[in-house]
């Protein structure tokens, strides 16, 4: 059977620079993907900034429903940003938004459009950047503290409960961005062997520091995390 699409997104190599990123959220998705087959009877499943949905085989099994919505995606089955989902109210019980927020002009309205859509007792996963180099596609607007990002979901939407995972730490954080800029170098100096095995090196050293030491991975003053994990519960019906 062909692999589905987004395999690079779901196991993704260390030898690339976006490992740090995809590797936790991959990980993260996947447990959140089993743990909402178990939560709810009915699963409908919204997508937000869609791509090529490479994390629909993580819900596929449980989902009776699966939709991507995206702009200018041929991939997507609905045309629509995250500020103005094209879906009614309350129709879906999760919702995805992986590296979407940073792109956003507005991050409030985006909020208040995944609260919108959320089903009753459902839940949004949403992931976005830490600490990342300026990457336009066609805007980059916006980066978080954790403490910035659980205050824009609290202040924007009346969820049950947000939580706010940091990704890795200050030494896969420092790597991470250096390896961007190693890959960069020696893939112009035509060496790209040298360039996987330099950033798959920065990747290996920046995960095993983070797990050496639980001080570069705790939020607490001058701290550094590449990527964060949201999770924003919307209440069940008041009966």
């Amino acid at each position: 059977m062909p692999e589905l699409p987004g395999v690079e997104h779901r196991r993704p190599r260390k030898s690339g620079v976006t490992y740090a990123v995809r590797s936790a959220l991959s990980a993260w998705l996947e447990a959140e993907g089993a743990r909402a087959g178990a939560d709810f009877d009915r699963l409908r499943v919204l997508d937000v900034g869609s791509g090529i949905k490479p994390y629909y085989p993580y819900f596929e099994p449980y989902a009776t429903e699966y939709v991507g919505v995206d702009v200018a995606n041929p991939a997507a089955d609905l045309e629509g940003s995250v500020e103005a989902l094209p879906v009614d109210d309350a129709s879906f019980e999760v919702v995805l938004c992986t590296q979407v927020l940073e792109h956003v002009e507005s991050p409030e309205q985006a909020i208040r459009e995944l609260y919108r859509v959320t089903a009753p007792g459902g839940r949004v996963l949403a992931s976005t950047h830490g600490v990342q180099v300026y990457h336009p596609a066609p805007n980059d607007y916006w980066r978080w503290t954790h403490t910035g990002l659980a205050h824009l979901f609290e202040q924007s939407a009346d969820w049950a409960c947000v939580t706010v995972s940091p990704v890795g730490g200050a030494a896969t954080s420092i790597t991470a961005l250096s390896a961007i800029y190693i890959d960069l170098l020696f893939r112009r100096l035509h060496l790209p062997p040298l360039a996987r095995a330099s950033v798959w090196t920065l990747n290996t050293v920046g995960e095993l520091a983070d797990r050496s030491v639980p001080s570069l991975r705790a939020p607490i003053p001058g701290s550094l995390f590449v990527n964060f994990h949201v999770t924003a519960e919307k209440a069940k019906w008041r009966t």
